[in-house]
């Protein structure tokens, strides 16, 4: 029986509201705990409070499942969760990655992508514990965020 895990996953300015709604349905298969959105990132709801109908068509309805919260900065949280004792996992391409098929998730893991063009900042990538890559073989040097997260959640937590 595998142990109970903290999970959360954390969505560093990503500007399409497509990919976001396709994040939460992934968040909601794999059981992540909580979602934060952070930036720019948009949320299930707008800023009156109404549901906004295409990050929904994307999700399918697990934007009511799956607990969300807004924040307007990344690194402030990142110190919150390593308090929290999280693990902290960017999914990014950098020379200090490594292949995500080696990381191991432990008791409480944050997971972070970032914006679909630019990535996660390195000032932020030096405050994560992990940067796991997924190697490419391609000519492409990259997959989208949405693909990219289901990919390395299936793996790591082993789904």
């Amino acid at each position: 029986m595998k142990q109970k895990r903290e999970n959360i996953l954390i969505l560093n300015n990503i500007r399409s509201v497509e990919n976001v709604g396709a994040m939460f349905r992934t968040a909601d298969a794999v059981g992540i705990d909580k979602i934060y959105l952070v930036g720019y990132t948009s949320a299930p709801v707008d800023r009156f409070g109404r549901k906004r109908k295409d990050l929904a068509k994307s999700a399918l309805r697990a934007e009511e499942y799956v607990p969300w919260e807004s924040v307007k900065t990344i690194l402030p949280l990142i110190k919150k969760l390593k308090k929290d004792g999280f693990q902290i996992i960017a999914i990014e391409q950098d020379e200090k990655s490594v292949d995500y098929k080696k990381v191991k998730a432990k008791a409480k893991n944050a997971f972070i992508v970032g914006a679909e063009v630019t990535g996660i900042p390195k000032n932020v990538l030096k405050n994560c514990d992990i940067t796991a890559e997924i190697p490419m073989r391609g000519k492409k040097e990259s997959l989208n965020v949405s693909v990219s997260l289901g990919i390395v959640l299936f793996r790591i937590l082993d789904i």
